[in-house]
C-alpha cells in the first residue's frame, strides 16, 4: 500500500507504475494506494488522479480511469504486507493510526536515499516527481523479491 496525503498525485502514480512493472515482469505482486487525509473524498467518492499526473501515466500507456482516492483505515493494517509512505509526514500518520511502525517504510528506504518524495500539489514539479517515483519502483520490486 503506497500512501500519501491526498492519494491523487504521488501514491497513485507509485501504485500504477508498480503494478505495470510487476505485470510486465510476470511477478505476483499487487499494489494499492490510499491517503492519510480525507481531503480528496467527497460524498463518499474519491477524486480522480490529478490531471498532470494522469497525463504522464497515460503517456506511458497506463490506464488511470478506475483509480480514485481512498482513505487509509486502521483495518487496512491486517490486509497488506507493507505500507510505503511517500514522505516522513505520511509515515508518522500511519504509525499513529496503526500504533506500530512494523510494516511501514519510507518510499526512498528501498534505494537508500531516505528522503521524502516532494508533493507536486504544492511545487508543481509533476514531471520530476513522476520520474523520481518511476526510477525508484524497481528497487522496491527487488526488495520484495528478496523477502
Amino acid at each position: 500500500m503506497f500512501v500519501c496525503h491526498g492519494n491523487i498525485c504521488r501514491s497513485p502514480v507509485a501504485e500504477l507504475l508498480f503494478n505495470d512493472i510487476a505485470k510486465k515482469s510476470k511477478l505476483d505482486f499487487v499494489a494499492y494506494s490510499s491517503e492519510t487525509s480525507d481531503e480528496e473524498i467527497y460524498n463518499g467518492v474519491g477524486n480522480l488522479i490529478y490531471p498532470p499526473m494522469r497525463r504522464l501515466l497515460n503517456s506511458d500507456g497506463i490506464d488511470t480511469s478506475k483509480k480514485r482516492a481512498i482513505q487509509l483505515e486502521y483495518s487496512d493494517y491486517n490486509k497488506y504486507d507493507l505500507f510505503i509512505g511517500m514522505d516522513k509526514y505520511n509515515v508518522s500518520n500511519m504509525t499513529r493510526l496503526f500504533k506500530s511502525d512494523e510494516k511501514i517504510k519510507l518510499f526512498h528506504f528501498f534505494d537508500n536515499l531516505n528522503k521524502d518524495v516532494e508533493d507536486p500539489w504544492y511545487t508543481s514539479n509533476f514531471n520530476s516527481v513522476y520520474n523520481e517515483i518511476k526510477a525508484a519502483i524497481p528497487y522496491i520490486i527487488d526488495y520484495l523479491k528478496k523477502e
